[in-house]
């Protein structure tokens, strides 16, 4: 069973370590071997530890955990796992739309499950719930998975060129206004 639900300080570790696979995944080729080796799931999970904590209006982080007969036992009879997660809020910058999903990541065997569309979802209704009434993000244009947003109604509203692991690369805007276009896109499919 996989249950989608607000992140808690101790997820903050899980949280890190997610982040950590995904990169080293998603951009190798992308970005310099050296960064992506040396990403810290300790100090990303402290970050985001941080982020949960986040008080700021409207912030949150929301976890997809995985659990029972979708989880292979663990070391030491873990029972749940942190598979992925997003964090968001009104946009930090660059007013394309009012509400930002800021990450989302989910480890490679747990694509194509429809759980990525269950976070999306969830932080689309928080961003709603909060007076956001048009959504976006920002995915760096070589990420192989940026066609998620493309599929979920995302339609390009910026490039920009940014500097990030000493090398420039281009990011692209995906948006949806109003936010309505995000949560029908990510509605659970009707049961036959």
């Amino acid at each position: 069973m996989i249950a989608i639900r607000r992140a808690r300080p101790t997820d903050a570790g899980a949280i890190g370590a997610v982040h950590a696979e995904v990169w080293r995944n998603t951009y190798a080729g992308v970005l310099p071997s050296q960064y992506l080796s040396g990403l810290s799931a300790f100090r990303l999970g402290l970050g985001y530890e941080r982020g949960i904590l986040d008080r700021r209006e409207g912030h949150a982080v929301f976890v997809a955990v995985a659990s029972g007969s979708d989880l292979t036992p663990g070391p030491m009879g873990v029972e749940s796992q942190v598979v992925g997660f997003v964090s968001g809020g009104r946009a930090r910058r660059n007013a394309i739309a009012a509400g930002e999903v800021e990450t989302i990541y989910l480890l490679e065997d747990w694509r194509d499950r429809a759980v990525g569309r269950r976070l999306m979802r969830a932080m689309g209704a928080h961003l709603r719930a909060v007076g956001c009434g048009s959504a976006m993000v920002w995915v760096l244009k070589d990420n192989p998975s940026r066609w998620f947003y493309e599929r979920l109604g995302g339609r390009p509203a910026a490039r920009e060129m940014t500097r990030f692991a000493g090398q420039n690369v281009e990011q692209m805007a995906y948006a949806w206004d109003p936010i309505e276009a995000l949560l029908t896109a990510t509605a659970p499919a009707p049961e036959r």
